[in-house]
């Protein structure tokens, strides 16, 4: 491979880089979750297509929107120092004029070939974590993840919006779930990165009220997460299969969050555990959420093949 190629091939890196595509598909995969139980059948290929691809590239165009704004910020942290921008593999104009292409056409595509609604939602996700969160409340408040989580929440409602035009009262349980599941989800990793956010200046809540009092708060939000995960099976929105696979992920997040609990001296393993646990608990729950709800259609084609 000559220069020319790996530079090329380097600066293509850089850039999906700052889209944050970890945290982006799991933004698409809850969206694309919020879909699928917005209808009893399949949706429309046009609207899954179309609805994960704009809804994708607006959480994109956010991510970047975010490196911007964090790039001094990300010098001072060792976890963020290798990322483009600090380390001038990419510049602030250029990383402007990709998040703008990104939130352009997230919109172009949500607003003619979705919905208004979905458009709409998108764009106040973005505004609200990239501003919002990322500019303001992620330097004022301790409670920065717990206010800011609003944003990070919406992906099943911006899903539902993309199928039905509107927001329902079980998409807002699902928003309600992610909701409560961000602070023991951010706050173990805050744990963890403590002295680096001490160093960055940014009012983490283990850096202004202490590791003792962050542990609490995440197993109290833990233990709140339980009997909310468990709504969906209440309101009959669910079944047996999401309501006992939700019963055993809640019990394994309440593990993680008692064993960091009870072990005060360590700031390393456990928090890196429940924080790592806590990705693998959202991605199966909404798993369990999707296939729960497609057993019954599963089962009447079974039944109509077995007398046909």
């Amino acid at each position: 491979m000559d220069n020319e190629a790996i530079t090329v091939r380097s600066t293509l890196e850089s850039y999906y880089e700052m889209t944050k595509p970890n945290v982006v598909f799991l933004i698409v995969f809850t969206a694309i979750v919020g879909m699928m139980l917005a209808t009893p059948g399949m949706v429309a290929l046009p609207t899954l297509i179309f609805g994960s691809a704009g809804i994708g590239l607006g959480a994109a165009s956010a991510a970047v929107i975010n490196h911007i704004v964090d790039q001094k910020i990300d010098t001072r942290m060792g976890r963020t120092e290798n990322r483009p921008l600090p380390t001038g593999r990419v510049d602030s104009i250029q990383a402007g004029a990709f998040a703008l292409i990104l939130g352009s056409l997230s919109m172009l595509i949500l607003v003619g070939l979705v919905n208004l609604m979905t458009a709409m939602l998108t764009f106040i996700s973005l505004i609200g974590y990239a501003f919002i969160y990322t500019m303001y409340l992620k330097r004022a408040t301790p409670q920065n993840i717990v206010i800011g989580g609003a944003t990070g929440a919406a992906p099943p409602i911006l899903g539902w919006a993309a199928v039905t035009g509107d927001i329902h009262p079980h998409a807002l349980l699902l928003f309600l779930i992610i909701f409560i599941w961000t602070p023991p989800h951010f706050w173990a990793l805050a744990i963890a990165k403590r002295h680096e956010y001490e160093r960055a200046r940014l009012p983490m809540l283990p850096v202004t009220h202490g590791v003792a009092f962050t542990r609490l708060h995440i197993l109290l939000y833990t233990i709140l997460l339980f009997p909310v995960s468990l709504l969906p099976f209440a309101v009959t929105m669910s079944g047996w299969f999401y309501f006992i696979g939700a019963i055993g992920l809640g019990a394994g997040f309440l593990y993680h969050a008692i064993r960091l609990y009870c072990h005060p001296e360590d700031e390393q393993y456990w928090p890196m555990k429940t924080f790592s646990y806590s990705i693998l608990y959202l991605m199966a729950l909404f798993a369990f959420l999707l296939v729960d709800h497609y057993i019954p259609m599963a089962a009447s084609l079974f039944t109509s093949a077995q007398i046909g």
